[in-house]
């Protein structure tokens, strides 16, 4: 996640008339000092050279504490130029629209837009339409092929902001899903972590050209996904990609059909009919039923307990887990990946604890009666316990 203090901003100054350093000024509502930004790095073409001068017109005071004075690390895209749609209402309009499933009026218009990567605080970045901006005529000239080297660069930080979150991102042939020997625990766990790191990714470079009339293009381009750009391409010139004439080479395939021999053991059905392993059932059932007795005393809601909140959310995405980790065995059975399942129901395991500590967070604050809580509790322990054999039952295939 990205540190967006723009609301924050009362106004700043960012100097980059020295090629290779950005520096600058922040000064933050309700904060005396301001903040220092001493930056590896160059802005976009627009800026680089220049001296901006910014001011916010309603800045807001924040919960920044945490926010370093002494911003050091690299830039991330520094442009004044960007595209953006504008909304033309304020944003309460705006939500009454979209609630309502009406268009909001807007316009296209430059923002300013400033990102670094620092090394206290990881992703940072000001985003602003309608501020007092003001830009120096430049001190030197940025040429075409630097700012394709400063827009490498900048992935180069993003990436290096990833790997420190998430771990690092290889594409080594032990981690290939695809590969003919099968993994064991430990190398689905990476690759889990590295897919984790590049939907991350994904999300901030979406984030990052959000509202750019071309931001398919450009989530493409930096992803790396050339195929879909060339796809793009195809279709602003009219032709289509992939060809129309190519096979789908599941259009005939029968639809699946779960093992009858393993019913009652792989799989149950749930209430609609649909498949499901019983430990993904039961866990689900555990978590709705947090959830409809909560909603039944007018618990929910924005105002509700934010640890009632995370009960629920945490139970339910353990079941989501589950899932993911067992229902193929309605499917596959004993032919199911013993690694794979291994490491999901680890994942599975993490959000059972987590339910686990916020059911005992709310039980001294009296919310819901004390024996609904017990049973909550008894039936998650219940549920840990049959994850543990499933493990050991998986491990057992990997001959650990």
């Amino acid at each position: 996640m990205a540190w967006r203090i723009h609301n924050q901003v009362a106004r700043g100054v960012i100097d980059s008339r020295h090629p290779g350093r950005v520096v600058g000024s922040l000064w933050l509502a309700g904060r005396e000092e301001p903040i220092r930004l001493d930056l590896e790095g160059d802005p976009l073409r627009d800026l680089a050279g220049c001296l901006l001068t910014f001011e916010n017109p309603h800045p807001e005071a924040g919960e920044l504490d945490t926010f370093a004075a002494l911003q050091s690390g690299k830039v991330g895209d520094m442009t004044a130029s960007r595209k953006a749609r504008v909304p033309d209402v304020t944003v309460e309009e705006m939500a009454r629209l979209c609630r309502e499933g009406q268009p909001f009026p807007w316009h296209l218009a430059n923002i300013l837009y400033l990102e670094w990567f620092s090394e206290s605080n990881g992703r940072v970045v000001i985003e602003a339409a309608d501020w007092r901006v003001t830009v120096s005529l430049p001190e030197w000239r940025m040429t075409p092929d630097q700012e394709r080297e400063q827009a490498d660069r900048n992935r180069a930080a993003m990436g290096g902001f990833l790997e420190a979150a998430t771990g690092p991102v290889d594409d080594a042939d032990d981690c290939d899903p695809e590969a003919d020997k099968p993994m064991d625990e430990f190398q689905w766990e990476k690759f889990m972590k590295e897919s984790d790191a590049r939907s991350e990714r994904y999300r901030q470079v979406l984030e990052k050209y959000e509202g750019h009339p071309d931001q398919e293009k450009l989530v493409a381009r930096e992803m790396g996904w050339n195929w879909l750009d060339d796809a793009l391409d195809a279709k602003e010139r009219g032709g289509v990609f992939p060809p129309d004439d190519e096979a789908d080479p599941f259009a005939d395939a029968p639809p699946l059909e779960p093992d009858p021999a393993t019913e009652g053991v792989d799989w149950v059905r749930d209430p609609h009919g649909h498949p499901q392993h019983p430990l993904t059932l039961r866990a689900t059932d555990t978590a709705m039923a947090m959830y409809h007795k909560c909603d039944a005393r007018g618990l929910l809601g924005e105002a509700g307990d934010a640890d009632l909140h995370a009960m629920i959310f945490e139970a339910q995405t353990a079941g989501v887990k589950l899932a993911g980790a067992l229902n193929s065995l309605c499917y596959r059975g004993e032919h199911s990946d013993p690694g794979f399942i291994v490491a999901y129901l680890k994942r599975a395991l993490t959000y059972l604890h987590a339910a686990l500590a916020a059911v005992s967070r709310v039980e001294p604050k009296n919310l819901l009666p004390v024996e609904d809580l017990a049973a909550y509790r008894t039936e998650l322990h219940a549920i840990r316990v049959d994850i543990l054999a499933l493990m050991k039952r998986s491990r057992g295939r990997l001959n650990y």
